[in-house]
């Protein structure tokens, strides 16, 4: 599948000696590809969404923070991309395994964990 997930991150520089940096603050946007459906770490819209949004900023923060190597201020979700074949193929691994999501359907996973959030985009040919 090539999806992925955009956020928005705020960080900041934080010099080891007597050097001070302005602006110390900076945004940029951040990347996780989506695992396929189905395989390991494909639940990760499960496990930190909630209609569209972080369903734990702060814990979302510390991972950032990891990845990342430097104080993050601010995380916040932006989107999930994806093409046409990676949307149906995500769709249908939902439908598969529809009971551990406590929904009666596909649409209504959906909308509980990306809300409004997912840019399908045309398959590049």
């Amino acid at each position: 599948m090539s999806g992925r997930y955009v956020f928005a991150v705020r960080f900041r520089l934080v010099p080891d000696r007597d050097v001070r940096v302005e602006p110390a603050t900076f945004e940029t946007t951040l990347y996780r590809d989506a695992d396929d459906p189905g395989e390991e770490g494909w639940l990760f819209f499960r496990d930190n969404l909630w209609r569209g949004e972080l369903n734990s900023p702060g814990h979302f923060s510390e991972l950032a923070e990891e990845a990342l190597g430097v104080p993050v201020e601010r995380v916040e979700y932006r989107r999930f991309v994806v093409d046409e074949a990676g949307y149906e193929a995500l769709k249908g691994t939902i439908a598969d395994e529809l009971e551990q999501f406590n929904a009666d359907s596909v649409d209504e996973v959906v909308n509980k964990y990306f809300g409004s959030s997912i840019d399908v985009r045309p398959e590049r040919s």
